[in-house]
C-alpha cells in the first residue's frame, strides 16, 4: 500500500512544497508523516480575489512509445502548467516563467519524488491489468487529485483513480472510503480500504499541504495567476439542413476561468432552451467556452447574449447581426480556421487527460486557439 517515500517527518513538515510520495511499505511510516501534516496549518491571510486550484495529473503508459514516456506527471494552478516530469528525461522541469525563481533543492525533491511515484503507478498497472485479465497492450493509469480555493473562502478538493481514461477508484473524503466505479475495481478498493491510513493521510494532504503549497504558487506566480482579462465576445449563426436555426454566443480569450454566458429573449432568460458547454483552456493562458439556443429563422435579432466576468466593468450584451458582404466573407475565413485549429487541437488534447471522461464534443472560436 501507500507511505511517503523517502521523506522524514519533519521534512514533510516543513516543506510547503510537498506532494505526497508514495510507495510499498509498513502503514506506520504513513501513520507519522500523516501526523507531522496535521498540525500543518494554513495562513488565515486573505487569499486573491478569484477562485483558484492546484491539481495534479499522473500518467503511465504499459506500453510506452519513443515520444510517449512510460511515466508523465504535470502539476497546474489555476489549470497552467507550471511542473512536468517524465521518466525519459528523469527530472522535474519548470513549465512556467514564474518557476524560475524556486531554488534547486525543490527540483532536486520534486524529481526524487517523482520518481518514485513512478514506481508506484507501474506497480499499480500491473495489479490491475491482472484484475482485467490482461497481460499485454497499451493501457493506461491515471492518479488526479488537488485542492481548490473558492472566491467566497470555501475549498474543495478531490483524489481519482483512473484506469484506460475512465474512473477505477475516487475518495470519499467525508467518509474517507473509496467508491468503486467499476465491477473490477472492488479488487482495488478492498485493498486499499484495509489500512484506513491511507485515505486518512490523503484527506490530510488535501486540506492542508495541498493548499499551502497552492497559496505559495500563486505568490510566485503574482500578477500571471491573479489577472483579469475580458473575454472576447461573438455571436455566430448556424443554418441545419433541415432549416432549423441556431444561434451561438462563443467568448474566448478571457482569465480568469470564471465566467456566465446566457441567452436571452426581451428580459426573459432562455435558461431551460440554451445549450452549454464546459470552459477550456484556449492554450495560450486564457479560457473559451460558448453557448447556443434555437431560434425560429428570420427572428434571430429578437435574441441577445449576456456575459459577465470578472475583467469586465459591466454585463455585456451582444446579439446577431447580418453581415455585411465583407463581413460575411470574414466569418467564412473564421470557420475554415476554427475546423484547421480544431484539427491541430484534437493531437494537443492528449496532453490534457483530466478531460478524458468528457465525451461533449467541443467546437473552436472563430478565430480563437485550440484547447
Amino acid at each position: 500500500m501507500m507511505v511517503l517515500w523517502g521523506l522524514g517527518p519533519q521534512g514533510s513538515a516543513e516543506s510547503p512544497w510537498g506532494l505526497p510520495v508514495v510507495a510499498d511499505g509498513p502503514s506506520s511510516l504513513a501513520k507519522v508523516v500523516m501526523a507531522e501534516l496535521a498540525h500543518l496549518k494554513v495562513d488565515d491571510k486573505p487569499w486573491p480575489g478569484g477562485t483558484h486550484s492546484l491539481h495534479y495529473h499522473y500518467l503511465f503508459l504499459s506500453e510506452p512509445g519513443p515520444a510517449l514516456p512510460p511515466f508523465l506527471a504535470v502539476g497546474y494552478v489555476n489549470d497552467q502548467p507550471f511542473i512536468r516530469f517524465d521518466s525519459y528525461e528523469g527530472r522535474a522541469k519548470p513549465l512556467a516563467p514564474w518557476m524560475a525563481a524556486v531554488d534547486a533543492q525543490y527540483w532536486e525533491m520534486e524529481t526524487q519524488k517523482h520518481r518514485a511515484w513512478a514506481k508506484v503507478q507501474q506497480v499499480e498497472m500491473w495489479r490491475v491489468m491482472g484484475y482485467h485479465n490482461q497481460s499485454s497492450g497499451t493501457h493506461t493509469t491515471q492518479r488526479m487529485f488537488g485542492c481548490e480555493i473558492q472566491e467566497d473562502g470555501g475549498f474543495s478538493s478531490f483524489w481519482q483513480f483512473g484506469y484506460d481514461g475512465q474512473d477505477h477508484l475516487s475518495l470519499d473524503l467525508e467518509t474517507l472510503s473509496w467508491v468503486s466505479s467499476h465491477p473490477v475495481a472492488l479488487q482495488t478498493k478492498r485493498r486499499w480500504e484495509m489500512e484506513r491510513c491511507y485515505a486518512e493521510y490523503d484527506k490530510v494532504y488535501l486540506e492542508g499541504l495541498c493548499l499551502s503549497s497552492l497559496r505559495r504558487y500563486l505568490e510566485l506566480g503574482g500578477h500571471s495567476l491573479t489577472r483579469r482579462e475580458p473575454p472576447t465576445v461573438q455571436v455566430t449563426r448556424h443554418l441545419a439542413q433541415n432549416r432549423d436555426t441556431t444561434l451561438r454566443c462563443w467568448a474566448w480569450g478571457f482569465y480568469p476561468r470564471d465566467i456566465s454566458v446566457s441567452w436571452w429573449l426581451g428580459e426573459e432568460e432562455l435558461s431551460q432552451e440554451t445549450e452549454w458547454v464546459e470552459t477550456r483552456p484556449s492554450g495560450d493562458g486564457t479560457y473559451q467556452t460558448w453557448a447556443a439556443v434555437r431560434v425560429p429563422q428570420g427572428k434571430e435579432t429578437q435574441y441577445s447574449c449576456r456575459v459577465q466576468h470578472s475583467g469586465l466593468s459591466q454585463a455585456l450584451t451582444v446579439a446577431w447581426e447580418s453581415p455585411s458582404p465583407a463581413g460575411l466573407i470574414t466569418t467564412v475565413l473564421f470557420s475554415i480556421l476554427a475546423t484547421v485549429l480544431l484539427g491541430v487541437g484534437s493531437l494537443i488534447l492528449v496532453k490534457w487527460c483530466r478531460h478524458a471522461r468528457n465525451k461533449e464534443p467541443y467546437q473552436q472560436a472563430p478565430g480563437g486557439e485550440s484547447p
